[in-house]
């Protein structure tokens, strides 16, 4: 039985990894600001309060938690916010807003667990193909694609930096997934992934990747580019 933290719960991907992981009898914390969606499932060995990567006093509730906790085995960091907008109508405070849980949530978080977590655990980051160099881009996506490409190269240092103490690191870019998130931002859009597909793999890479893989970017998707 392992102890992981998942953040971005309320729906998508990471509500069925909450789901995944609990009836194989893992411990979860699952962190989202709605927390009402996971609370109602009533689950087993799954913990989970209110809570906003954008906001620094929230990270103080992790850390009073993990108090109960020996140590953290996973971190997922899945919770992300996706703005499609033209670039020159994305005022400098919609820009920052995406970064500040795209990238500086995910280091805060990163940063918070890190203390608890040994040698043999594994931090996981979803990231997306928009923010691989090279792929395909689309307008709209400036502030999101640029800081899933962020979360890239942190992955990249943070496996560099802690190579000799652990955990392990690694980010997964994912291509479409028929979530909610995705049906705002594109209306009208079938992606040809389901939210509990791409969950089902992100389970098993999560448990299992870090034995393979440290400071890499897999690139999950089934189209090219």
């Amino acid at each position: 039985m392992s102890n992981i933290i998942i953040t971005g719960t309320s729906r998508g991907i990471g509500f069925e990894l909450v789901q995944l992981f609990a009836k194989e009898g893992h411990r979860v914390l699952a962190l989202s600001r709605n927390e009402t969606p996971i609370s109602n499932l009533n689950l087993p060995n799954v913990h989970t309060f209110p809570f906003d990567l954008s906001n620094p006093s929230d990270f103080k509730k992790v850390t009073d938690f993990l108090q109960q906790w020996g140590g953290v085995d996973v971190l997922i960091n899945n919770a992300g916010s996706l703005l499609n907008k033209p670039f020159l109508e994305t005022s400098p405070s919609e820009f920052e807003e995406v970064y500040k849980v795209n990238v500086f949530g995910v280091a805060e978080m990163t940063r918070t667990v890190l203390p608890k977590m040994g040698k043999t655990g594994h931090v996981v980051t979803i990231s997306s193909m928009g923010g691989v160099q090279g792929s395909m881009k689309f307008p709209g996506l400036s502030a999101y694609s640029s800081s899933k490409g962020a979360v890239i190269t942190l992955t990249e240092l943070w496996a560099e930096e802690f190579k000799e103490t652990g955990p392990s690191f690694n980010v997964l870019a994912i291509g479409a997934v028929q979530t909610e998130m995705l049906a705002e931002a594109f209306p009208g859009y079938q992606a040809p992934v389901t939210a509990l597909e791409m969950a089902t793999y992100i389970k098993d890479f999560t448990l299992t990747g870090h034995k393979l893989y440290n400071g890499k970017l897999l690139q999950v998707s089934n189209s090219t580019p």
